[in-house]
């Protein structure tokens, strides 16, 4: 059996130290995708993470389980969906910085990039994506600071600085692009929150105010619908473990986030045999990476957020 250990994720914490900490103060998965392959009433696992996946699901009438290896980002994701407030994570903070740091480009200001995100046509945002934002000083400042041996890597713990794509800075840059030339700014919260640290105006239970312009500290309204979200069992646990203790077929489907980004293939291994235990024949499995390549083969699906290289229907 390939133990918990194996994974990097269970120090807790994005950054070198001991003391675990908030890593993510909100999700950066677009749930759509899971709300509409997850059959009706299913009874699903999740990555617990900040809460907003599961608060999803749980409000479409899915039996919800929230799984997470750190105790730390399962109590806060348990916290806020009883109404407690949304925190700034280390990934937030992280994020603010790289926005500073693109700010050099005036269209990446935030005046000008509240203009691109209120636009609704995919062909325009692409033309003002090539023409305004994917700047030569932009290019060069993401090379310095998003290639392995870049900033970044050097603020990641040793076993997650594997988990940025090589070449991250050019990978990124086309991944954004891919985004806005489909899905319309206006109404994609994911962008929204990646390149603005903001959240969409008029989205559900938000302002526009949000992590990326707040300080350490400092809260946002959780966003993923007004009050408290009930009956959803937390787990605190290696989720391999987990679906490898549960009986067979427990879960009718199963939604991985970063998981296996980090961990050996061996731990890949464990996963896919796990799935075959835990959920029934035929049951939805959707997995996102950071990676270009799924660590697990699939089905590949769509998401709104820029942030994945790889989202997958994973073949169990």
């Amino acid at each position: 059996m390939t133990p918990a250990t194996d994974s990097p994720w269970q120090a807790g914490r994005l950054t070198p130290g001991r003391r675990p900490q908030v890593m993510f103060g909100r999700m950066y998965e677009d749930h759509a995708v899971e709300l509409d392959l997850f059959p009706p009433g299913s009874r699903a696992l999740v990555i617990a993470s900040a809460g907003d996946t599961a608060a999803a699901l749980a409000r479409a009438g899915h039996r919800v389980t929230a799984v997470d290896i750190s105790a730390t980002q399962l109590g806060y994701a348990r916290d806020r969906l009883a109404g407690g407030p949304t925190l700034t994570g280390t990934a937030e903070r992280l994020m603010r910085i790289g926005r500073a740091a693109a700010a050099a480009v005036p269209a990446w200001r935030p005046p000008a990039m509240t203009r691109f995100l209120e636009l609704t046509d995919p062909v325009e945002q692409a033309r003002w994506w090539r023409q305004e934002l994917d700047r030569p000083m932009l290019r060069a400042l993401m090379a310095a600071g998003l290639r392995p041996a870049g900033p970044l890597a050097g603020i990641l713990r040793p076993g997650l600085r594997d988990v940025i794509p090589s070449r991250f800075d050019v990978v990124f840059r086309r991944r954004i692009a891919a985004c806005v030339a489909r899905y319309p700014n206006a109404t994609n919260p994911w962008a929204w929150r990646l390149l603005l640290g903001r959240e969409r105006p008029g989205g559900t239970g938000s302002d526009d105010t949000g992590p990326g312009d707040t300080g350490p500290g400092d809260t946002a309204p959780y966003d993923a619908g007004p009050g408290p979200v009930t009956g959803i069992e937390w787990v605190h646990a290696d989720v391999v473990e987990h679906l490898r203790q549960v009986p067979a077929g427990r879960y009718d489907a199963v939604s991985l986030s970063n998981v296996l980004d980090g961990p050996s293939p061996a731990f890949a291994a464990g996963m896919r045999e796990a799935l075959r235990h835990a959920v029934r024949p035929g049951g939805p499995v959707i997995l996102r990476s950071f990676h270009d390549r799924s660590p697990l083969p699939g089905r590949p699906l769509g998401d709104r957020c820029p942030l994945w290289g790889a989202v997958v229907a994973v073949e169990t």
